[in-house]
């Protein structure tokens, strides 16, 4: 370990100090990584201060593309969904598939459930019999004691929906859990939930103290941890699109609309019952889900983690989609477990998370979850479309050409050269390269 590369009371430092050591340690052009990070700062203090305390040890911002995808008609309501993702033709895509469905109905959703739970988690020591038959009581009293924290919560109509005592002793010894389900209302309501199953740690704890049926000193409760679950299989929103195959249009090559409805179709079912498919699938249909999660200052880490452990609930990880034909129609659906909010942390915060919510005209959480669906569905249709006609490829590269050339350094004249070269040719990396090479040697001949 070079005595060099670490250092002690880094936290400590200013932001300009914290800069200068990490350039001056690990970069060989200080001065230019120094004036390169310091150009992404804010040029508004104010909003860089909001930035800076997202988080610790700030030293510059990460800029990424902020998108819109017009065109959503969801629930018979147009939307302009915003999007912040750095994979090119993903709003794209999103967008050609509203486009599509706008004349065909648009998007139909429908929230399933609401609720959202939280655990504490203890070893018992004692009579489980005992506490087993005590727990209506104990139920009771954790609820009775964190009146204070949720009265705001119920005024608005959420609050604790339920506690149940959860005997986990058959894989671990003497292990119990309280698993508490909450409505949290328009908030995502991480922060309330964690503080309820703290308080009814404390609470715990003190019903075995106090309590006249549990005076032998074996008998209480070790605390492991309380925590909220990210799993919320019931906060779930249903997107559907839906109309009769004929309506479905043409497709390139001479496809019939018959023949894309089967293919489609058979393209999901791979989906549902291959996981080594069912992962690519679903990434498809997060970047949807995670650029419009993102824009709105909501955590796409816990989302994402919730809907992968939903798609495992059958006992393998399968699709979140599903398509059906029917009598002459063509369906596909999502089903997405979705813990969002619109008030609260960074979507308050975050000056462009509070735009994002205002272009969305200030949707209350239920509404956030069912565009988000509906922008996953959008992804995922336009996908899957791409894959059963032309191939995947021919659109992404051809969005990802500029990447190409912006790495490969092509000037403007460059650039114009090689769209118009590609416009009808296949695009690789190796083949802008070739390109550029054959153009620059002309010029310099």
């Amino acid at each position: 370990m070079s005595a060099k590369k670490t250092i002690s009371g880094f936290s400590k430092l200013s932001k300009t100090g914290k800069i200068k050591w990490i350039v001056q340690t690990f970069f060989t052009e200080p001065d230019k990584v120094m004036q390169e990070l310091e150009s992404y700062w804010h040029s508004n203090e104010e909003q860089q201060k909001i930035l800076d305390n997202f988080s610790e040890n700030t030293i510059s911002n990460f800029p990424m593309p902020f998108s819109v995808a017009p065109n959503f008609l969801i629930d018979d309501h147009t939307y302009c969904v915003p999007m912040v993702i750095e994979e090119s033709s993903v709003v794209a895509a999103a967008s050609s598939a509203a486009k599509y469905w706008m004349s065909r109905g648009g998007f139909k959703t429908e929230i399933i459930s609401t609720k959202k739970l939280g655990q504490v988690h203890f070893i018992w020591h004692g009579d489980a019999y005992k506490l087993i038959y005590h727990f209506p009581d104990i139920k009771k009293k954790l609820i009775d004691d964190c009146a204070g924290i949720t009265k705001s919560m119920e005024n608005r109509g959420g609050g604790i929906l339920d506690i149940e005592l959860i005997d986990l002793t058959d894989k671990e010894g003497g292990l119990f859990q309280l698993l508490a389900s909450f409505e949290t209302c328009e908030s995502m309501g991480a922060n309330f939930i964690n503080t309820c199953l703290e308080q009814f740690a404390r609470s715990l704890t003190a019903f075995f103290e106090d309590s006249d049926h549990f005076q032998a000193k074996e008998s209480h409760a070790e605390v492991i941890m309380s925590i909220l679950s990210n799993y919320t299989p019931e906060c779930l929103v249903r997107a559907t699109v839906e109309c009769a195959i004929d309506e479905l249009g043409e497709f390139p090559g001479g496809m019939t609309a018959e023949e894309f409805a089967s293919r489609f179709y058979t393209a999901v079912r791979i989906a549902e019952i291959d996981p080594y498919r069912a992962t690519t699938h679903n990434k498809g249909i997060y970047n949807g889900v995670d650029a419009v999660i993102i824009a709105t200052g909501n955590d796409f880490r816990a989302v994402e983690a919730c809907g992968h452990t939903y798609a495992s609930k059958e006992g393998q990880y399968a699709s979140l989609s599903h398509c059906k034909i029917k009598d002459g129609t063509f369906r596909f659906w999502i089903d997405l477990p979705l813990a969002v909010g619109t008030v609260g942390g960074l979507t308050s915060l975050h000056p462009i998370a509070k735009r994002s919510l205002e272009l969305l005209e200030n949707p209350g959480a239920r509404e956030l979850m069912r565009i988000i669906a509906a922008t996953g569905l959008a992804q995922n249709f336009a996908a899957v479309r791409s894959l059963v006609t032309t191939g995947i490829q021919k659109g992404h590269m051809r969005m990802h050409l500029m990447n190409i050339l912006n790495q490969l350094k092509a000037t403007q004249e460059e650039e114009q050269a090689a769209v118009n070269h590609f416009a009808k040719q296949i695009v690789s990396f190796s083949a802008v390269r070739e390109f550029l090479d054959k153009l620059r040697i002309a010029d310099r001949s």
